[in-house]
């Protein structure tokens, strides 16, 4: 938005974990949406051309002069994707009429980032679960949370935090476990070049601290 030549924030987007606890909140400028998405991808592009140009690369070949351009649509429109509030998933929660009262499960979560220290792939599972207060949420409302914060440059140990976050609150619950197991490309890639390391991390609370329902639940991951 701009107003007598100044560029300003969109007023319709506020940061992207306004609803989370400060400490979890991925670190964004104030200024964040103060360009359009299609800004954002000039600008990038623009930048990306003179780091290939930097590099030697010659721009002219045909498999390298729409580079710069693609890098820019895929960092703002899809593996970046998880700055943007408006792209929070809007939880769909039903009445648990039926009673169900045993733990709820979901495994197997897909978890594509980036890596916030080096710009490159954190590839793993995510596991959530939880015990229902009341309601229950859409099973695909489960993997599209993990989905919107993997989408964003991060550290294994705030994704978790942010995911047990949002879960909590929206189920409106302290009953709530996450389980991330991940690849991290900085590791494996360059450095140490450890290619079989894994990187765990977990987030128990309510109900899951106790460590038999943490046994219980790490079973159901484990099978």
């Amino acid at each position: 938005m701009k107003t007598n030549g100044a560029v300003l924030p969109h007023p319709a987007l506020d940061h992207p974990d306004a609803d989370l606890p400060e400490a979890v909140a991925t670190p964004m400028r104030p200024d964040a949406f103060a360009h359009t998405d299609a800004e954002k991808v000039a600008t990038i592009a623009h930048h990306f051309e003179q780091i290939m140009h930097t590099l030697g690369l010659d721009l002219a070949d045909d498999s390298l002069k729409g580079t710069p351009r693609r890098v820019a649509k895929m960092f703002v429109n899809e593996v970046f994707s998880g700055l943007k509030p408006t792209n929070k998933p809007k939880p769909t929660l039903f009445e648990n009429r039926y009673g169900y009262a045993g733990m709820l499960v979901e495994h197997g979560i897909g978890v594509h980032s980036f890596c916030e220290h080096h710009f490159v792939p954190i590839l793993g599972k995510a596991a959530v679960a939880y015990f229902s207060s009341g309601k229950v949420i859409g099973l695909s409302k489960l993997d599209r949370i993990v989905k919107y914060y993997a989408a964003r440059p991060q550290v294994q140990e705030r994704l978790t935090e942010q995911i047990a976050a949002e879960l909590k609150r929206v189920l409106g619950t302290e009953d709530v476990a996450v389980l991330i197991d991940a690849e991290h490309m900085c590791v494996k890639l360059r450095g140490v070049k450890d290619e079989d390391s894994r990187t765990v991390t977990s987030h128990f609370s309510g109900r899951f601290l106790d460590p038999h329902t943490q046994e219980q639940f790490l079973g159901h991951v484990r099978a």
